[in-house]
């Protein structure tokens, strides 16, 4: 059985200083915990600080984004060997706020995934419809194009490295989430494309986390899904007790 996988985004939110309180905080309820995979991902100016307060336990550090080029005349972005070594195991990719507000494709969110492996990092890789293709009766086909682009040209070896999340976009930071039963269609829609695209053991296999408005209140109903195999938080992983209690009810 896989360990639930439980993922705080913290995305443009807390100082140094507020980064590294907030990683003690959650360190002194989980630092042993062993029960679940846990992954702090702070913004970059964090991650070194926060690299140092949970080096010694079982939580994981990841970034919230990459380029694909190692190095080079690319003023503001960061590449996968400089997260690497601010101790990063996970770096999140195609988040639908990259997509919206910084233009991120299926072809550019590919070549960061190829970058992320490259270097050595397991990509979290973010899908999810809007409000206007759900209404339209497009999420399928819209998961579908996403999935199939983000991982076009990958190898089965390449894609046990990976995580995929599934976040809809209207439910991101809108206090509203996709109920269980609809998170779990696509889930479970994810799951059979994958199985198709490689093999049912893989897809057996993959993580594949929910993502949008989750909390301590309804992490229970959500995981308890067949494919849901954990969450990534936005909000409510901003406060110790809020994520340790999502993890704590997480586990089964």
């Amino acid at each position: 059985m896989k360990k639930p996988f439980i993922a705080g985004n913290w995305k443009m939110y807390k100082t140094i200083s507020e980064a590294v309180n907030l990683a003690n905080g959650i360190k002194r309820e989980l630092s042993d915990c062993n029960e679940a995979e846990i992954v702090l991902c702070p913004t970059f100016t964090a991650l070194a600080s926060v690299s140092d307060v949970i080096s010694s336990t079982n939580i994981k550090l990841g970034a919230q984004n990459l380029f694909w080029e190692d190095e080079g005349a690319f003023t503001g972005e960061i590449s996968a060997p400089m997260i690497k070594d601010c101790g990063c195991k996970y770096v999140i990719i195609g988040h639908s706020e990259r997509r919206k507000y910084f233009s991120e494709t299926d072809s550019t969110v590919n070549k960061r995934i190829q970058a992320a492996l490259k270097g050595g990092l397991n990509p979290i890789v973010c899908v999810g419809e809007t409000l206007e293709e759900r209404n339209s009766g497009k999420t399928l086909e819209v998961v579908s194009k996403q999935v199939k682009g983000a991982l076009l040209g990958f190898s089965t070896d390449q894609l046990k490295e990976m995580v995929i999340a599934y976040e809809p976009v209207w439910a991101i930071g809108t206090g509203v989430n996709a109920t269980p039963d609809q998170a779990q269609e696509v889930h479970k829609y994810i799951r059979e494309l994958i199985a198709d695209i490689y093999s049912q053991d893989v897809a057996l296999d993959l993580i594949i986390l929910y993502g949008g408005s989750v909390k301590p209140d309804n992490i229970e109903s959500l995981i308890n899904e067949k494919d849901i195999d954990g969450a990534l938080i936005g909000g409510a992983s901003l406060k110790a007790d809020s994520f340790i209690e999502i993890v704590k009810k997480s586990i089964i």
